[in-house]
């Protein structure tokens, strides 16, 4: 039903939206969180002495009008995107209104006013009324009235007028409540009928419920927005503020319920680590509190839902947040905080930076390059992600006026009256209190904030830094030993001699070609570790990537350890975290970890060859399930000490079902996953292990690679005749872990991520190949647009890896596959030398007015595991009415 109003910003009723672990996946839902984001024009216009005025609306309009060319139109250029306005509630209008219609308002302190998108059927229309009527009065709030808002249909375009919802008002009276009290009664009201809503199958989409604030959006190009609702044209609709929306939404339909602004945010940019965000917060939920909600709370949960929007759940998250006692600032820079270490900027700040300190051990950032205009209906401001990659520009004029917005000159003003203009940098931000009439800028706004609470005593009573230790500089498996681990873990010749040790050397990646000739994993005839069967997903679209060297000062791959306590509640923490300045663990810093003051708890991820790869994960989700019930803040998972009895579960599979497992079942929150894993070595698969939900990983395998490489005699033998650089073995590990670090900040520049606490368990990566049972077992969210390996298939392939080493070596070196360079018998390459020479015979043969030689002798690219594409019951596409193509 493409329709329908649903639930906080649906287009479409779902099925157990609320049920975020179920492995019931629908590729449309999940194609959405991995391409919807918005890219837009915003903008905010009020007066902090608080006068509200029609002359303001008019403004807002403009300024809308003057977005245009940042939205979009479908393609019968007349259906925007989406436009919207939100105002203060112009109370004249609706006394107007009530008096024509005999109705008699009580004191606006005691009322609410709805903005509602209902069905066109009056029979939906009457079962949407009734249930929202339903709710009112189960929370002892009196409906006074709806009102038809009055539109102008005729300027839609055939796409809005084809979707355009019954739009209608709806004044509330609570004869008790007032103020902030009221407007949670409103706010949990509203979340009740939506998820009795989405249950139900009953069409209806709230678009406002609030005592302070009402949203005026559709599915509208910005300049006919106030044509359409007649009402923003009346000299009677007043207000002291305004946000204003352009939307433009890529790579998915436009929806009237999506326009924007929404509930209290207006956002142009990206989200770029929803499906981690969802996820967490998900799992934070059961551990939300609050004096505000009492018993209550469980009744607005779920809070976040998979089928909206990035903006719509950002939305969803702070607005809880704000109702629960946090000033929209506050909120903001908990959810989107500003780059706070390496800042000279927060040297005379501790404070500051002790709020941010304490709540990165509790909210991950919403990471993406943002410009976010808010307003709760006491605050109205601004605030630019920690890059500030959206422009973002103001204007305080004599007159009292004062403008943000992303297009200077948006709303026109006087030059002779502007007493002040700037532009908010990266991670600042700009508000207006409108009860005290305040303009409030950067650091007194954070400064206010940050003073509320002594973060920095609560910082160190809990959190604690892990000491980096020196290397371990003994080698601890003989030759032999050696290459029989990496044979077993799936190293070939070519990860030893131009990953790791080219790492360990230079302390970078080494650097390939552009592009890839080999076959994708699925279609291989060779056998392959499960991280190739994973593409990293990269920024398209207005979504900027981030220079990792010209912007490290905003990037940093610091870590947590240890549980997240209530985020609803700033006192609540009592929790011991270690913090780490690097994911890549030594070995002596995982020994540390194991003895720290958390509760550390190893967990065997072998299982003995024979045993279904299915059960043995199954179990090992149980053992982990169990330690974390038990009190383990940290569970290492680690395949040590393998045996020609014994295999290993994948690390990836298993980091992702344990991650699962644990959300699930609601402990993800309780504990930290640590990889102790010898299937690791370069930069791709750590990024793996991360997204999948490991916050810190120790490649004790390729670290002693790089031992054993730095103390062969023919590598000594080339620092003496200096061919390679003189280091010592302490350098060489350095290098190993640097050139991994500057690997992982290159992958989050590439998607325009600043943050790995917020890369962590975002799952920002395209499957290629991976079967449905792998998929819903490990990796739940990932799309895999072609499908393939299955969970029997993937312990087959590490069975091959287990029996070339044991019960005996099969080799005397390691196997070169010829992934990466050409080999005869090896790896099909699709430039290979067979074929640069048949097309040099062919261009000559052309060239000499001759026909080609054929190309019999050519390799053919391989094709196991395709399936012939279906034919029967095809028919050929009709040709009536084609023109031939002109010769």
């Amino acid at each position: 039903m493409d329709n329908t109003f649903n639930q906080d910003q649906l287009h479409r009723p779902l099925t157990g939206s609320s049920d975020l672990g179920t492995s019931g996946r629908e590729d449309k839902v999940l194609r959405q969180l991995t391409e919807e984001r918005d890219a837009c024009g915003v903008g905010v216009i009020a007066h902090p002495k608080g006068i509200a005025s029609h002359d303001l609306i008019t403004k807002a309009l403009s300024g809308l009008t003057c977005l245009e060319h940042r939205g979009g139109c479908m393609a019968d250029q007349d259906s925007g995107d989406g436009a919207g306005v939100m105002t203060g509630i112009p109370w004249d209008l609706f006394q107007d209104w009530s008096q024509k219609e005999g109705i008699t308002l009580p004191n606006t302190r005691h009322m609410g006013v709805a903005m509602v998108f209902l069905p066109q059927d009056g029979a939906a229309r009457n079962k949407a009324k009734a249930l929202f009527e339903q709710h009112l009065k189960e929370e002892g709030l009196k409906p006074l009235g709806w009102r038809v808002v009055p539109v102008n249909l005729e300027i839609l375009g055939p796409q809005a007028r084809e979707n355009e919802p019954q739009i209608e008002q709806l004044l509330v009276e609570s004869p008790s409540l007032s103020g902030v009290e009221l407007e949670r009664l409103l706010y949990l009201t509203r979340k009740k009928t939506h998820l009795d809503a989405d249950r139900s199958g009953v069409e209806i989409y709230i678009v406002s419920f609030s005592t302070r604030q009402i949203l005026y959006k559709g599915m509208v190009r910005s300049v006919i927005l106030g044509d359409f609702y007649l009402d923003l044209k009346n000299p009677l609709y007043t207000s002291s503020y305004a946000i204003f929306h352009r939307r433009f939404s890529t790579n998915t339909m436009p929806r009237w319920s999506l326009a924007q602004p929404l509930r209290m945010l207006g956002h142009n940019g990206e989200i770029n680590t929803l499906l981690g965000n969802l996820n967490w917060m998900r799992t934070r939920e059961v551990e939300f509190t609050s004096p505000v909600w009492g018993d209550r709370l469980k009744e607005l949960l779920p809070l976040t839902n998979r089928s909206a929007s990035d903006s719509a759940n950002l939305d969803n998250v702070f607005e809880l947040m704000v109702l629960s006692g946090r000033t929209p600032m506050e909120a903001l820079m908990i959810l989107v905080p500003e780059a706070f270490h390496n800042q000279p900027a927060l040297d005379d700040h501790p404070e500051i930076i002790d709020f941010y300190e304490y709540y990165a051990g509790i909210q991950e950032p919403w990471d993406g390059p943002a410009l976010l205009v808010f307003s709760d209906g006491r605050y109205v401001g601004a605030a630019l992600d920690r890059n500030g990659l959206r422009p973002a520009r103001y204007s305080l004029t004599k007159d009292g006026y004062i403008v943000i917005a992303s297009e200077t000159g948006s709303i026109l003003l006087d030059e002779s009256e502007v007493i002040e203009k700037g532009r908010l940098g990266p991670g600042q931000m700009m508000a207006i209190d409108l009860e005290n009439h305040q303009v409030l800028h950067n650091w007194e706004i954070k400064q206010q904030v940050a003073s509320q609470y002594p973060y920095g005593e609560w910082l160190k009573a809990g959190t604690h830094d892990l000491a980096e230790l020196p290397w371990n500089t003994h080698l601890n498996l003989d030759e032999k030993t050696l290459l029989k681990s990496q044979t077993a873990f799936g190293y070939t010749s070519e990860d030893v001699d131009m990953v790791v040790q080219s790492m360990a050397e230079m302390g970078k990646e080494p650097t390939f070609c552009m592009g890839d000739d080999i076959p994708l994993a699925v279609l291989s005839s060779k056998p392959h570790v499960l991280y190739d069967y994973f593409k990293q997903r990269f920024a398209q679209v207005t979504n900027p990537p981030i220079d990792p060297l010209r912007e490290k000062l905003v990037m940093s791959l610091q870590m947590r350890l240890g549980d997240h306590p209530n985020l609803l509640d700033p006192q609540s923490r009592k929790t011991t975290q270690l913090r780490l300045p690097t994911p890549i663990l030594s070995e002596a810093e995982l020994s540390t970890l194991e003895h720290s003051l958390l509760k550390a708890r190893e967990v065997s991820t072998l299982y003995p060859v024979g045993e279904s790869l299915k059960v043995a994960i199954d179990q090992l989700c149980d053992r982990v399930d169990a330690a974390v019930r038990e009190g383990a803040k940290v569970v290492v998972l680690t395949d040590r000490n393998m045996t020609p009895e014994q295999t290993y579960i994948p690390p990836l599979v298993a980091t992702g079902a344990v991650h699962y497992h644990l959300i699930r079942n609601k402990l993800r929150c309780e504990t930290s996953i640590v990889v102790d894993t010898a299937q690791c070595w370069s930069t791709h698969h750590v990024a793996c292990l991360i997204g999948y939900g490991a916050s810190a990983v120790c490649p004790y395998l390729a670290l002693e690679t790089v031992r054993h490489w730095w103390s062969s005699d023919r590598t000594q033998g080339f620092m003496e005749r200096g061919k390679l650089p003189k280091i010592d073995l302490e350098q060489a590990l350095d290098n190993y872990r640097h050139a991994v670090e500057l690997g992982l900040l290159k992958i989050l520049s590439k998607m325009g991520i600043s943050l790995l606490s917020s890369y962590h368990g975002a799952q920002i990566f395209e499957a290629i190949g991976i079967g449905e049972d792998l998929l819903d077992l490990a990796f739940e969210g990932t799309v895999s647009r072609v499908g393939g390996l299955s969970l029997d298939e993937l312990a087959q392939e590490t069975l091959q890896f287990h029996a070339k080493a044991f019960p005996e070596l099969q080799g005397k070196k390691l196997e070169n596959r010829g992934f990466v360079q050409y080999r005869t018998g090896l790896e099909y390459h699709m430039n290979s030398p067979e074929m640069s020479k048949a097309l040099h015979k062919a261009v000559r043969a052309v060239g000499a007015g001759l026909k080609p030689a054929p190309t019999e002798g050519l390799k053919p690219a391989p094709t196991e595991g395709l399936k012939p594409a279906p034919t029967e019951g095809l028919k050929p596409a009709p040709t009536e009415g084609l023109k031939p193509a002109p010769t």
